[in-house]
C-alpha cells in the first residue's frame, strides 16, 4: 500500500514538472527528479520545478499544494508517507499539511565519463543497489 503512495507522488512531481524520475536531467547537479524536487523545496524555490505552461494556466496556491503532497509521499521511512485517502483529503481541501521529510530514493545519478561512485570491495562483499521504477 505505502509502496503505491510513493508511486502516485512519482506521478504528481513527474506531472507538475513534465518531466520523468528515470533519466531526468539537469545542468547543474546529477540528482534525479526527486532530489531536484526536494533541493528546490529546502531552498523555498519550488515554483522552479513546475513546468511554465502548468504554472501560466494554474492557480499557483493549487500547485504548490500538489507539490507538497507529491513531497509527502516520496518520503523515505514508509510510515511516513500518507494513505491513499489521506492524500484526497490534502488534495481536496485547505488542511494544513505537515513538513515533508527528505525523499527515499533521492539518488545523485552516475554521468558515464565521470568517476564511479560505487564503492569498491572485496569479492567477500555484497552490495546491493536499489533502484526506483
Amino acid at each position: 500500500m505505502k509502496s503505491d503512495v510513493f508511486s502516485f507522488g512519482v506521478i504528481l512531481l513527474e506531472a507538475l514538472s513534465r518531466e520523468k524520475n528515470r533519466g531526468f536531467s539537469h545542468p547543474d547537479h546529477h540528482l534525479n527528479l526527486l532530489g531536484h524536487a526536494w533541493t528546490l523545496w529546502i531552498q523555498e524555490k519550488p515554483l522552479e520545478l513546475i513546468d511554465k505552461t502548468l504554472s501560466d494556466s494554474c492557480t499557483i496556491s493549487e500547485v504548490l499544494r500538489c507539490l507538497h503532497v507529491g513531497l509527502l509521499c516520496v518520503q523515505r521511512v514508509p510510515e511516513d508517507r500518507p494513505s491513499m485517502s489521506s492524500v484526497v483529503l490534502m488534495l481536496s481541501s485547505d488542511i494544513t499539511l505537515p513538513p515533508p521529510k527528505q525523499p527515499g530514493f533521492y539518488t545523485e545519478r552516475s554521468v558515464p565519463g565521470s568517476p564511479s561512485r560505487m564503492p569498491r570491495c572485496s569479492a567477500d562483499n555484497f552490495i546491493t543497489m536499489v533502484e526506483a521504477r
